[in-house]
């Protein structure tokens, strides 16, 4: 039997392990504290292995590894085996519960439904390396969680069954329905509700400041106040709108034998309708989520494998979502360099080993590097899992693998930009100063109220008296208006603009 290691990591399972443990048929993960670094016990020699979280090649396993536990229980090694093995067992018992003739003297009873399920909701750490030993002797990943089940089959007395367990099914139906599912679980889990978190701290922001006009910047340069909370708000109807094309995104699988046309199956029971068994057995019993209404569902043509179409679909969302998200926090990280924003500090923390004086927008930064490796991996998966040579070919395998990858670094972003969020403190008088500094901005209110009142060429008069002016405050703007002919309700219309007070209009429905 292949020796136990110790370590910790996304792709390895000790933080996996504690939650699958757990009793309940579907459980909801939860994040789980990673240990302490320990050595590897295996006594092969260090090459084989990181010895230490210092060595781990991937920042996920390391420096982000706490951050990163809560997608190992979907997406580590061992997390992969238990999904697998949840769906050959619920398979079995669908069998059973199919009427097919050789299960019939199953008892497919309370007590028999718990002791199967218990193969997965209780499996642990040694288990899945009972796995990987019966996997160095095959050499096929599946079949020896087959083996591993049929064990558990001989340990339960039912050896005379055990051989219904992966029957007529070739290993993309076990893939293809365990892989959908932890990524349907994790999303409605764990990663929209982190998203919704960060949306609710940008919506505070947007609350709180509402009221907070603001200078705005077009290409860079002064332009037409707006609102600190509108401009917030943006970013919050943005990924909203974004959520609801992800929640509209169905989680499918392929699930129709080796050639995605019940061959096996039909020969050996002809009489059974297997399309609508399968399609039963995927939306019924295998539920995308415990806690959700979101429901898998089967493709009904095939090949080997499932098409990764729908994947694709919520792989870019995904991206576009991390996208909107960089955008946000390259807009956060320029108002804090205008000085619009300072940040909570703490004591201890240094911001520059050279400049004492520094805070720097680290979380921001932090958020916008991990969204951009995210990304770049979701366009990987987007653009390379559709397209399999003729009926399959295996390099889909290697890549699903790392779907942890993409997620984790993601969710470390999501982390990132609510720990910025919280250290932003508004500078309300470098806002005000900065609108004080640009009277020639209410130049456009002027020559709009001018339009209406019919003033001969208000626009080529406003341009005159402002552009390329080397200094226009508001004495500048006020002997512009006393030189106009014009009534004077209009002049006095026209004073009371201000760059403080020409803000248009914020609508507060959605905070």
């Amino acid at each position: 039997m292949m020796k136990a290691v110790a370590g910790v990591g996304i792709l390895g399972a000790v933080a996996a392990s504690a939650y699958m443990m757990g009793k309940n048929a579907q459980p909801r993960p939860t994040a789980v504290a990673l240990p302490a670094p320990k050595p590897y016990t295996t006594g092969e020699p260090a090459s084989a292995g990181c010895r230490d979280a210092l060595e781990n090649v991937s920042p996920l396993d390391g420096r982000y590894a706490k951050t990163c536990a809560v997608a190992s229980p979907y997406f580590s090694e061992f997390g992969l085996i238990k999904f697998r093995i949840r769906v050959e067992v619920e398979y079995f018992i669908a069998l059973c519960e199919a009427k097919i003739p050789e299960l019939q003297n199953f008892d497919l009873s309370d007590d028999a439904r718990s002791k199967l399920r218990a193969i997965y909701n209780d499996l642990t750490l040694a288990d899945g390396q009972k796995v990987k030993a019966f996997e160095k002797v095959t050499n096929h990943d599946v079949k020896a969680v087959e083996y591993f089940i049929k064990e558990k089959f001989d340990a339960y007395g039912w050896q005379e069954h055990k051989e219904f367990i992966h029957f007529a099914l070739t290993s993309q139906d076990i893939n293809n329905s365990a892989v959908p599912l932890s990524l349907a679980e994790f999303v409605t889990a764990e990663y929209i509700p982190k998203l919704n978190g960060v949306v609710d701290e940008i919506r505070k922001i947007a609350r709180d400041n509402a009221q907070v006009t603001m200078l705005a910047k077009t290409h860079g340069q002064s332009a037409t106040p707006t609102r600190l909370g509108k401009e917030f708000m943006v970013f919050v109807e943005r990924i909203e709108d974004q959520l609801e094309l992800l929640q509209q995104i169905p989680f499918s699988c392929k699930f129709g034998g080796a050639s995605g046309g019940f061959n096996a199956h039909h020969v050996a029971y002809p009489e059974v309708d297997w399309e609508a068994f399968a399609d039963k057995f995927i939306a019924e019993s295998l539920p995308a989520s415990s806690h959700s209404a979101l429901k898998m569902k089967r493709q009904r043509y095939t090949t080997q494998i499932e098409h990764y179409d729908k994947m694709g679909a919520l792989f870019d969302t995904i991206k576009r979502i991390n996208t909107i998200l960089i955008d946000f926090c390259r807009d956060v990280w320029q108002y804090i360099s205008m000085n619009y924003f300072k940040q909570k500090t703490k004591a201890n923390e240094v911001g520059s080993s050279a400049m004492p004086h520094k805070v720097n927008p680290i979380d921001f930064e932090n958020a916008e590097g991990n969204f951009g490796v995210a990304n770049c991996v979701f366009e990987h998966f987007s653009a390379k899992l559709p397209i399999s040579r003729l009926q399959r070919d295996l390099s889909d395998s290697t890549v699903s693998r790392n779907f942890g990858v993409p997620f984790s670094h993601t969710m470390i972003a999501l982390t990132s930009i609510n720990r910025g969020v919280g250290k932003l403190v508004l500078n309300k008088a470098a806002i005000d100063a900065d609108l004080e500094a640009n009277w020639a901005i209410v130049a456009e209110a002027y020559q709009t109220i001018l339009r209406r009142n019919n003033y001969e060429k208000p626009y080529e008069a406003l341009k005159a008296a402002t552009r390329g002016v080397a200094h226009i405050d508001k004495s500048t703007m006020q002997k512009f208006i006393d030189s106009l002919t014009c009534e004077e309700s209009v002049k006095e219309q026209m004073r009371a603009i201000t760059p403080h007070s020409y803000n248009g209009i914020f609508v507060l429905d959605k905070l």
